[in-house]
């Protein structure tokens, strides 16, 4: 079958691979569709971040190269021995933790904290960008019916969103900044709604983007590019009770803080491909906290139970669907070039 592999940065190749098949306690998935993620963007820029490179990652057993592709959905095909609860035919999306059970955020039930924490599609495993895919049961959750397979594929990244808010110590009538309008921090804005906040000023410098976030339900979308972003904000706010940095670009994570009103809160979403700095007296002189969020934890049926009340519509997030054929050219080429895309989403070989 075809599988988009990585081999290093900037190598990602569309090659034939077996197929793979399910072993105990595994489920077989005909993959639908499969989003571009911006951890997929870092791995094919700078690469690698997640990707094991030289050593097999402890959890997949795998490393470079690797199928990519963790936003994913499809329809089982097959069941390997022991599993109960699933059945051929169910539509499923996948939550792609590989978490040791053993450590102690993982006894703690925090498994997205695991000490050898991994993803499928990132650190090794047979990620979305494939025909086909295995993973084991625990990792798939069965789409409810009405809830295209389009969305299932918006599921992943939705609960990223959804538990950074959950995160934070958003309250209903608070004010909010979400720096960066990209596909986590679009579905920021709308966990953001679902949270109660009053007011949800939006940075970003794509206009595109911005007016995606005002029809989102931001209150306001600042192009940074032409004016004080942090000095509209605090003038229209006071300063907001969270700012949720989900750019990843050094010099904004400063602008986060400063965003913050006197106690305020910093959740920092994105991944990084290097370092930032901030002066610390600005986090110490008003008390404010910074807080970290990865990936998510026991909130995947939240997520589809939202986008049943049609929260994370796919139709207002989805800006391209390409062929597996094309993900170099028309999908990381094409983020790469053109900062107005939200989310790509990657259709499986038939």
């Amino acid at each position: 079958m075809k599988a988009a592999r990585w081999h290093g940065a900037r190598d990602i190749r569309v090659e034939d691979v077996p197929e793979p098949q399910a072993g105990p306690g595994e489920v077989k998935v005909k993959v639908a569709w499969t989003g571009i993620c911006g951890s997929d963007l870092h791995e094919y820029l700078a690469g690698p971040i997640f990707v094991p490179v030289g050593q097999d990652h402890p959890l997949s057993h795998d490393q470079a190269p690797i199928t990519m592709g963790h936003e994913y959905c499809g329809t089982i095909t097959e069941l390997g021995q022991g599993v109960t609860g699933l059945a051929v035919g169910d539509r499923v999306a996948i939550e792609p933790i590989f978490a040791c059970g053993t450590c102690p955020a993982c006894h703690e039930g925090k498994y997205n904290l695991c000490d050898k924490l991994g993803f499928v599609g990132l650190s090794g495993g047979h990620g979305g960008f494939a025909g086909y895919s295995v993973v084991p049961a625990r990792m798939v959750h069965k789409i409810p019916e009405g809830l295209s397979m389009e969305q299932g594929a918006l599921v992943e990244p939705a609960a990223v969103a959804l538990h950074a808010v959950r995160l934070s110590k958003i309250k209903a009538g608070d004010s909010a900044a979400v720096f960066g309008a990209g596909p986590i921090g679009l579905l920021v804005v709308e966990a953001l709604r679902v949270a109660g906040a009053a007011q949800i000023h939006v940075v970003e410098p794509s206009e595109v983007r911005r007016q995606r976030a005002l029809d989102l339900g931001a209150t306001a979308a600042i192009d940074p590019m032409a004016g004080d972003a942090v000095a509209a904000i605090r003038e229209a706010t006071g300063g907001v009770h969270v700012a949720f940095e989900v750019t990843g670009v050094p010099r904004v994570l400063p602008q986060c803080i400063d965003a913050t009103r006197h106690e305020g809160q910093v959740l920092i979403v994105s991944i990084w491909e290097g370092e930032a700095s901030f002066h610390p007296n600005t986090v110490v002189l008003k008390e404010r906290q910074l807080q970290g969020t990865i990936a998510y934890r026991n909130v995947y049926p939240a997520v589809m139970e939202l986008m049943t009340q049609g929260y994370f519509n796919a139709e207002q997030l989805v800006t391209k669907r390409i062929a597996l054929d094309d993900i170099v050219a028309e999908g990381f080429e094409a983020l790469v070039a053109e900062k107005s895309h939200v989310k790509i989403l990657v259709e499986a070989p038939q």
